[in-house]
């Protein structure tokens, strides 16, 4: 992740002498080290960083900063593990730039006083990374003429990373900068050397790695990048290894992504306690601060959206954003008793929205999970979504006709991705798809699951798509078009 947490100040704005801090205060300092401040390297010149690009906490800070009275980019490395750290650091910046590789020049490598290491590069002005112009494009239907001019650059540079008998062990959007028009590779200390050209295995891994970055609906038009690939100078791959290499490079990135979800890190914000578990979306969590203190309050003072016995539903405004607050009620003690040794249905949905939104299956965004716990019990939960203010699938869709254009491509898009990751919804009423005017979106993942084996979705699937079907009349125009449409039909 390259993006900013914090709008710190920039470097012409430092007011006066920043607080001198060392790798033990900057080890403790936790997500958000106070800046500006200062250090001193060893060969006594100072180091003031000014704002904070990343920090993983205990062990690298890296931001903008001055040295000499220049401005560089700066990585801290404060942990034991400082030295090696910094050299690998050191060492991959240089095969970089020692393979023809666009990446910012190295300025300065010193030790720090008391431990702790610094390395410095060039400051890129106005540089952004691929994910920046990514995102606006990311929702455009697979091989759009714009995403492929956008992507093939970074293909193409790989290719000639692996010509260059180098590996990046960290291939995401984020490691790459945009900046004059030029691409650069970033992340020295994911760079590994073997031999020119890279063998298969190693290359297969890392390109799979950056396919990984895309929808799995984009596996049909990868053609144009696999040829930028190539055209970068890479030998050609052979395509059950890629194939392997993919696979394997999905499972890992679920499992990760998944396991973030419940756990402090870059991406969310999670807090415990004996009567409460909390997690939010990180760079949402300012912002919804009112929200999470008393949720129960906004839903009152909310537009009602459902008033059931299992859960409560209004939809909610908040600086000037539209928000959907889901509460998941305890009927009765019984009912508290059943549920309480289970993940509530609040985590259950949290889940797997994030894990649908890594699939490119469309569905509001998920934004925070709040349960009660009484120590290992768990009770009442919420869970906080973006609003979407678009009408349902039942009422959109008339009976008499087939779906328009739009709508037709989005909902073949969407059931087809369903079934090839073997996703079953549960209660796949029409009411659970909304249409946001440009793509349908997926709702109620209460009962949502991927299946670990094909007979068990079979059964599922059959279910999901009976239950869709039974939305309109067998005789009516629609009902026709989506039975032939829906995959799985018997």
């Amino acid at each position: 992740m390259t993006e900013p947490l914090l709008p710190d100040l920039p470097p012409e704005r430092v007011p006066g002498p920043a607080p001198l801090a060392d790798a033990a205060a900057l080890r403790g300092a936790g997500r958000t080290p106070a800046v500006p401040f200062r250090v001193t390297l060893a060969d006594g010149r100072t180091l003031v960083m000014t704002r904070l690009l990343r920090v993983l906490p205990g062990k690298r800070i890296v931001g903008d900063s001055l040295l000499d009275g220049r401005r560089v980019l700066a990585k801290l490395f404060v942990d034991k593990d400082s030295a090696r750290r910094a050299e690998r650091e050191r060492q991959g910046i240089a095969a970089l730039a020692a393979g023809g590789i666009p990446t910012p020049a190295l300025v300065a490598a010193d030790a720090l006083p008391g431990g702790g290491h610094l390395l410095t590069t060039e400051f890129l002005d106005g540089a952004t990374t691929l994910l920046d112009h990514w995102r606006p494009l990311a929702e455009r239907p697979p091989g759009d003429a714009a995403a492929l001019a956008l992507l093939a650059p970074a293909f193409s540079l790989l290719g000639r990373l692996h010509r260059a008998g180098l590996a990046h062990d960290d291939l995401h959007f984020g490691n790459f900068l945009v900046h004059d028009g030029r691409l650069y590779l970033i992340d020295g200390d994911a760079v590994t050397t073997a031999n020119a050209p890279l063998a298969s295995k190693p290359a297969a891994r890392d390109l799979a790695m950056l396919i990984a970055q895309l929808p799995r609906t984009w596996d049909g038009a990868l053609t144009p990048l696999l040829d930028a690939y190539c055209d970068g100078g890479a030998s050609t791959l052979d395509d059950a290894v890629l194939a392997r290499a993919l696979r394997h490079e999905r499972a890992w990135r679920l499992r990760d992504y998944l396991a973030k979800t419940g756990r402090d890190c870059t991406l969310f914000r999670v807090r415990r306690s004996l009567h409460r578990f909390e997690a939010v979306v990180r760079s949402e969590a300012d912002a919804l601060t009112p929200l999470l203190a008393d949720p129960d309050r906004w839903i009152e003072s909310g537009r009602s959206l459902k008033r059931g016995n299992t859960c409560t539903v209004a939809r909610v405004e908040l600086g000037g954003r539209q928000l959907v607050v889901k509460r998941y009620n305890l009927k009765h003690l019984g009912h508290a008793i059943s549920r309480a040794w289970r993940p509530t249905r609040a985590w259950h949905s949290w889940r797997e929205a994030h894990r649908l939104s890594l699939f490119g299956i469309p569905t509001p965004r998920p934004l925070a999970l709040i349960e009660e716990r009484w120590g290992p019990l768990r009770a009442r939960a919420w869970l906080v979504t973006e609003y979407c203010d678009g009408p349902d699938m039942r009422a959109h869709l008339e009976p008499d006709a087939a779906p328009a254009p739009a709508e037709a491509a989005s909902l073949k898009t969407l059931f087809d991705t369903l079934y090839r990751e073997r996703i079953s919804h549960g209660d796949l009423k029409a009411t659970n798809l909304l249409w946001d005017g440009n793509k349908s979106l997926l709702i109620d993942l209460d009962a949502a699951r991927q299946h670990a084996t094909i007979a068990g979705f079979h059964r599922a699937w059959r279910r999901d798509r009976a239950r869709f079907l039974r939305n309109w009349p067998a005789d009516s125009p629609l009902h026709r078009w989506l039975d032939a449409m829906l995959p799985g039909r018997p």
